[in-house]
């Protein structure tokens, strides 16, 4: 039997999930392409990459994004956590704990794919 949710965990859920569905409306798809670039890349160059990694590299995204499009990309299968996790290097988190991630096998299959090739000599 599954224990009931307390109102107040319910007005918890109801409220990240309004908190993750504002973030990603506030975001331009020219964001959403950068990180998943940024992630391709990061994919096939390193075993593994946190947000750490993601964000040096990156514009600043609205706030929140690169947690919303890590999270997306877990749900869809492409990447998949490593049970690591490292503390946050961006100040205003004051070291929260991050994931550290990798492709999954669906990932580096698409992550491959998508790799520019070189033309024949």
């Amino acid at each position: 039997m599954t224990r009931r949710l307390t109102p107040a965990e319910r007005l918890a859920a109801a409220d990240k999930n309004t908190t993750l569905d504002t973030i990603v409306a506030s975001t331009s798809d020219w964001d959403r392409f950068l990180v998943e670039q940024a992630i391709w890349h990061f994919g096939l160059a390193c075993d593994e990459w946190s947000a750490n990694d993601l964000r040096d590299v990156l514009p600043e995204l609205s706030h929140g994004y690169l947690g919303a499009a890590i999270n997306s990309l877990r749900t869809a299968g492409l990447i998949e956590h490593t049970g690591q996790m490292v503390p946050s290097t961006s100040g205003p988190t004051h070291g929260h704990r991050l994931g550290v991630w990798r492709l999954s096998v669906k990932g580096l299959l698409i992550a491959e794919a998508r790799r520019p090739r070189k033309a024949a000599a």
